[in-house]
């Protein structure tokens, strides 16, 4: 049986903690790592670069797409080097990922989802979650000591890779959240929104709402629309109503323009002034 210096399990998510990482992202790690271990069968200090080349080629022979390749990759480069401290660079090219460009709802769907919201406060979350661009997460997460509602903007805090971002508020939605907070009396330091039970909503209550709402509008592949959708909608309609790429970049959290490049390629070409050569 082998045999590890640590805790793997406890060692990962102390790190990830220390690094502001989310507990998915532990949650993740942590399965890919004994899956690596357990498959290697080694001590940790006789596991050499040839057993993490194996080991991928292997998922790769089983079909594994390059996001699940590059998943397991980081995993077990966190470990070595972050966590065990060990000097084992892993220099190994991840996995090629093909391009796929997301999928955005037009302004014109954007109202048909929201009017099939039926619930005041379902609405509001759902128009909040769009109008700022905002992950899922990170709208439960919003308290109102975070928002300043007299000069539209508020942030996120403690948002992907731990960080925190401003974000806008629209005055629609400012307005709603003002009678939110004082029909329900909200404090400071709580959450914006909270159930009936003055808990915080589920990321499961928000897919339900928005998977409900766009069957119910009758949106084309409703069943593929979820709350990342509204985040992409976002981003692309800022482009196409003439927002460069580094504001957007700001408002998304986005480490590298390169990312939020891609909303560039789903705009409208009309309102991003790019003409077609046959219109010459």
């Amino acid at each position: 049986m082998s045999y590890y210096p640590v805790d793997i399990d406890k060692a990962v998510i102390k790190e990830c903690k220390r690094r502001r990482l989310s507990p998915q992202t532990a949650k993740t790690y942590i399965y890919s790592i004994n899956r690596f271990l357990s498959w290697c069968g080694k001590e940790i200090g006789k596991i050499s670069k040839k057993d993490v080349r194996l080991f991928l080629g292997n998922l790769s022979e089983d079909g594994l797409s390059g996001n699940t390749l590059n998943t397991y990759h980081m995993a077990i480069r966190f470990l070595f080097q972050d966590v065990l401290d060990k000097k084992m660079w892993i220099n190994i090219k991840y996995s090629k990922v093909p391009e796929k460009l997301p999928s955005v709802l037009s302004k014109e769907e954007i109202r048909g989802l929201l009017n099939s919201i039926p619930n005041w406060k379902h609405r509001l979350m759902i128009e909040f979650l769009y109008s700022a661009g905002l992950r899922v997460s990170e709208l439960l997460n919003i308290k109102i000591k975070d928002l300043n509602l007299e000069k539209n903007f508020g942030y996120v805090r403690n948002g992907k890779g731990g960080k925190d971002r401003l974000i806008i508020l629209s005055k629609i939605v400012k307005e709603k959240i003002k009678s939110l907070i004082e029909m329900e009396n909200l404090e400071k330091e709580g959450y914006l929104f909270q159930s009936n039970r003055n808990k915080k909503y589920s990321v499961r209550s928000v897919q339900q709402i928005i998977r409900k709402s766009s069957k119910k509008a009758e949106l084309k592949n409703w069943k593929e629309i979820h709350p990342h959708t509204l985040r992409h909608s976002f981003a692309t309609h800022l482009i196409e109503n003439g927002y460069d790429v580094s504001q957007v970049q700001a408002l998304l959290g986005h480490k590298s323009p390169e990312t939020t490049m891609i909303y560039t390629h789903i705009s409208s070409p009309k309102m991003i002034n790019i003409k077609s050569p046959l219109d010459n």
